[in-house]
């Protein structure tokens, strides 16, 4: 059975901006508020997760470009970057 793809940072975002601002508007009972406040911290929770793997992402570029530009680099530019994960798949910290 094949998965459903991932959303989007930008649909994550979006969901998260329409969940702040049905609790922003108020009026709604305690259990659906609590339900949204919930699923708000939840898609913060994600869309924190894909930034910070942008940002290892973009630092791992940065470091293998320095190292080519060095010349100290066991590999080449081109092997580093062709060593990233597809964007579905989580980067292992470190």
């Amino acid at each position: 059975m094949a998965s459903e793809p991932a959303e989007s940072f930008e649909e994550l975002f979006h969901r998260l901006e329409e969940a702040v601002g049905k609790l922003e508007e108020g009026g709604l009972p305690l259990e659906e508020a609590l339900a949204l406040y919930e699923e708000g911290m939840r898609l913060a929770q994600r869309c924190q997760e894909m930034l910070d793997q942008a940002e290892l992402r973009v630092t791992r570029l940065q470091e293998a470009f320095t190292a080519y530009r060095e010349g100290g680099a066991d590999r080449s530019l081109r092997e580093e970057l062709l060593s990233y994960p597809e964007e579905d798949e989580p980067l292992a910290e470190g």
